[in-house]
């Protein structure tokens, strides 16, 4: 019987040995946890019936480990949120400190740009003035030159008259002593020749008061003649003064419109160009300009400069059309917050920059332009496209309502739409755009640009 039993057990591990490995593990488990964990039984009792459920000690095991689990992620989840709850408060302060970080920038921006019109404005009244007495001196000098012209004529008739009496009194004399000759003792001819010499003496006389006061007018003529020298070498040097100011006033003015163009990423050469082809009508009579017969060279290095300050005048002109012609103006007036700007975000190019506020905040016209666009176009959602010269072309998207049709022209500042939340975005806010012959650039260049010239 023994040797019959331990065979069928022998055969009965044999077969079915390889499923009561994990049976032999969980019964040594619970031998070594019930010293711990004894087994529990918990009763279920019915009207009719008792039943038990029987709790070993590894499923008590279990069962505490589930426990302390769920515990741990609890507490694990509670931190984590209150860690996003504070992060997410020190976000929004972050946030709210940036917001006031740009106003204050605007701020300083508008303030810089007032200050910039202030002095473009002074230095228009400093050149219409320093023009005024430009002119008022040429005219000055013009009189002294004819009066120069003058004085000098009029010296030199006063020598050619003296140079005449001179010669009649030569000729008087000569003809005394011809009289004086052998015919002195004849008491009539002596008489003849006694009342030609006095005739003689008094023309002598006459002659000599007039030579002296001929002498006098060249003395006094020369005096005035050297001291409209000097008062044209004065006025002369003025005018040089002037328009020495005058040209550095004007180049300092050209300097922050030729950088406004750089910065925007545009060549101010090709844009005055551009502008001067739009502008290019003239015309009128010609009329001749006086120039003195001395002292060209000064005259002419003072032309010289005139022009060069009418060129560079024209150059501040045309930059002022151009700027006129650009977007410069900020899309939205009401409060805003700067989301997201230009460049990489998440892997992708974000060509354009994100402000955020409530649904139906006005979107404005940043400036001239024709509507190319107004409707709904993929991720944009509702779209507004407005072409401006110079190649510059806006967009506005995500908006809620569309104002303007296609084809239509705009101002700066004309109403064109609402702030919305419409196609890829994930709360309302305006996309902004600025494209340049179709390339995407920073539209903050263009929005700190207007500091420098409004």
């Amino acid at each position: 019987m023994t040797n019959g039993t331990n065979t069928t057990r022998a055969q009965r591990v044999s077969v079915t040995g390889g499923q009561d490995l994990p049976l032999n593990v969980m019964n040594r488990l619970n031998s070594s946890l019930e010293r711990f964990l004894p087994e529990q039984r918990l009763f279920l009792r019915s009207d009719d019936a008792t039943r038990f459920v029987r709790l070993r000690p590894v499923t008590q095991l279990l069962g505490i480990g589930g426990i302390t689990l769920g515990f741990g992620w609890m507490l694990i989840a509670s931190s984590i949120l209150v860690i996003d709850a504070v992060s997410s408060g020190s976000s929004r302060d972050r946030m709210v400190q940036a917001q006031g970080d740009f106003e204050a920038r605007l701020s300083q921006l508008s303030a810089e740009r007032d200050a910039r019109a202030a002095e473009a404005l002074a230095a228009q009244n400093r050149f219409a003035v320093a023009l005024d007495q430009v002119s008022e001196m040429q005219t000055k000098l013009l009189s002294s030159e004819e009066r120069r012209r003058e004085l000098e004529t009029g010296l030199n008739v006063v020598q050619s008259t003296l140079r005449d009496a001179i010669s009649e009194r030569d000729d008087a004399q000569r003809t005394v002593e011809l009289v004086q000759g052998p015919d002195a003792q004849d008491p009539d001819r002596t008489q003849e020749v006694s009342v030609a010499l006095d005739i003689l003496s008094g023309e002598l006389r006459d002659a000599a008061a007039e030579r002296s006061e001929a002498q006098q007018q060249a003395e006094a003529a020369r005096t005035a003649a050297a001291d409209l020298e000097t008062q044209r070498d004065q006025i002369i040097a003025r005018n040089d003064e002037i328009l020495t100011r005058l040209e550095d006033a004007v180049t300092i003015s050209v300097e922050p419109l030729d950088d406004v163009f750089r910065s925007v990423g545009m060549n101010p050469d090709e844009v005055l160009k551009t502008i001067r082809q739009g502008f290019s009508g003239h015309g009128g009579p010609l009329t001749p300009l006086s120039y003195s017969t001395r002292g060209n060279a000064a005259l002419t290095q003072g032309e010289t400069k005139a022009n060069q300050i009418i060129v560079t005048l024209d150059q501040m002109n045309t930059y002022r059309i151009a700027i006129e012609k650009l977007p410069l103006a900020m899309p939205v007036k009401s409060a805003f917050r700067y989301t997201s700007g230009f460049g990489r975000r998440w892997g992708r190019m974000h060509e354009g920059v994100d402000l955020a506020g409530p649904v139906g905040t006005p979107i404005y016209s940043t400036g001239d332009g024709v509507v190319t666009f107004a409707g709904r176009q993929s991720g944009y959602g509702n779209l507004i496209k407005i072409q401006h010269e110079l190649g510059v072309e806006t967009r506005f998207g995500h908006l809620s309502r569309i104002r303007v049709k296609t084809g239509q022209r705009v101002s700066q500042g004309d109403l064109i739409g609402d702030m919305g939340n419409t196609g890829r975005s994930t709360g309302p806010h305006l996309h902004y755009e600025v494209r340049m012959k179709g390339r995407a650039v920073d539209p903050m260049s263009f929005i700190k640009a207007a500091s420098n010239v409004q």
